[in-house]
């Protein structure tokens, strides 16, 4: 059971070539579960026992599914859809000496440069193209190895080795063909959108890394695979929420985007987003505003991010006595500073949950002399507030463009899900709460 959904997770990511492709791939799921979509520009008709979705900027999404009758609250997973990964530049061609094309490139979040040289490459993402009527978004793949970013030779930089500070600008620009290749870039990405080149307005595109996911290991334990971080949780999530069952509570699943360059824009964590569709949900049912505010008391939110997972060659960058290991569980993540919104009643409220769906879990730290990073949870929570939790799977090499993590946490993380939106966490009185 661990390899088959590992490899439904291959096949996932393989065709997720962009954050648009994620969340268009989602979208087809749901469809194929029986769920409408709605729009935000549109009113809604939502209806007890109805299945819905609403996506923003092609690049998020949110789920739900409304009880047969009246609900106490909210019970919401989030992860995110884009991964760290070089974005390419309007007029992007540059030309060398007559005889190279390459692309001008940026970084799109914070990756590890380094793996990106000598693999085969492509293009994926959304153009925007002049319609009768006005704008209109496109998806578009360029379904081929198109480019490499190759290395320098040892022989020209004989300190490689020792560490090398590389410059985006300068060592990052992938290239893209001969001399043959002037001018034709665009020339590709209309042919390829099957429009006149005239007829695209701007474009968002990224490098996507071509190498398939794999599974290893002298057990096949481990699974390698582009972006790991994060779509083995939306993917995991995802399967949970479609395999769940609510009589008391809205499950919401939800996946936002530009988590990896700090959430703030109109898709990502620390949008309206979730407040508006969450508001929506309660308009549309009639209810009132009090109410709404008496269904966040009893909501929970659990933020879902991979983790770090002990390091074979660098056990000391972990925690000394907080270790999570592949393979070993769900891994739930504290921090002091509140950069992980866990405490101790959304921790509690978790394992009492990963306990119900038999699954184990691990606990987090960074290193009290580290700074690590942030996630979805407190982002979120200053739209949304709400008791919630961050977790996420132990993967190695995170925000490389090919990481390893374990076949079973998949696994362990989509039965979590499951109980996740299968549960009401109702508020009692202050502190306490009650799981049904």
């Amino acid at each position: 059971m661990y390899k088959e959904l590992s490899k439904e997770l291959i096949d996932f990511i393989n065709k997720s070539y962009s954050c648009y492709h994620v969340v268009y791939n989602i979208k087809e799921l749901l469809k194929e579960k029986g769920y409408e979509e709605l729009l935000e520009s549109k009113s809604w008709n939502i209806k007890e026992g109805g299945k819905y979705f609403v996506t923003r900027n092609y690049s998020s999404l949110i789920a739900f599914c409304i009880p047969k009758k009246e609900f106490c609250g909210f019970q919401i997973m989030a992860s995110h859809s884009d991964s760290p990964t070089f974005k390419i530049k309007n007029n992007a061609e540059i030309h060398v000496n007559n005889k190279y094309v390459k692309l001008n490139v940026e970084k799109y979040g914070g990756m590890i440069m380094a793996p990106w040289f000598d693999r085969p490459l492509s293009v994926a993402g959304k153009i925007v193209i002049e319609t009768e009527k006005g704008i209109q978004s496109k998806l578009i793949n360029v379904d081929r190895d198109l480019l490499l970013i190759p290395n320098l030779a040892i022989h020209m930089n004989r300190k490689v080795n020792e560490g090398y500070v590389y410059n985006a600008q300068v060592d990052m620009l992938p290239l893209y063909g001969g001399d043959k290749a002037k001018d034709t870039f665009i020339d590709i990405i209309a042919k390829t959108a099957n429009i006149q080149k005239e007829k695209i307005i701007d474009t968002d595109l990224f490098l996507y890394n071509r190498t398939p996911g794999t599974i290893w290991g002298a057990k096949e334990e481990f699974i390698s695979c582009p972006k790991l971080d994060d779509l083995q949780c939306a993917f995991a999530t995802l399967k949970g929420f479609l395999d769940s069952d609510n009589k008391e509570t809205v499950p919401v699943y939800c996946v936002f985007d530009n988590e990896e360059v700090g959430s703030t824009t109109k898709q990502g964590a620390a949008s309206t987003f979730l407040k508006d569709i969450l508001v929506r949900i309660n308009m549309s049912l009639n209810r009132t505003r009090e109410e709404y505010f008496m269904a966040l008391s009893s909501s929970m939110m659990v933020s879902a991010d991979n983790a770090h997972a002990v390091h074979p060659n660098y056990e000391g960058k972990a925690d000394p006595t907080n270790r999570p290991y592949i393979n070993d569980g769900i891994v739930i993540k504290y921090d002091a500073r509140q950069k992980y919104t866990t405490d101790s009643v959304s921790g509690a409220l978790f394992k009492e949950i990963c306990k119900r769906a038999d699954v184990p879990y691990q606990i987090f730290y960074n290193r009290s002399d580290v700074q690590g990073g942030s996630t979805l949870g407190n982002i979120s929570n200053t739209q949304v507030s709400l008791n919630t939790v961050d977790i996420g799977l132990p993967q190695l090499a995170m925000h490389s463009p090919y990481e390893t993590a374990g076949v079973k946490d998949t696994y362990y993380l989509a039965k979590a899900a499951r109980e996740v939106f299968s549960s009401s966490v109702i508020m009692e009185e202050e502190g306490c709460f009650q799981i049904v």
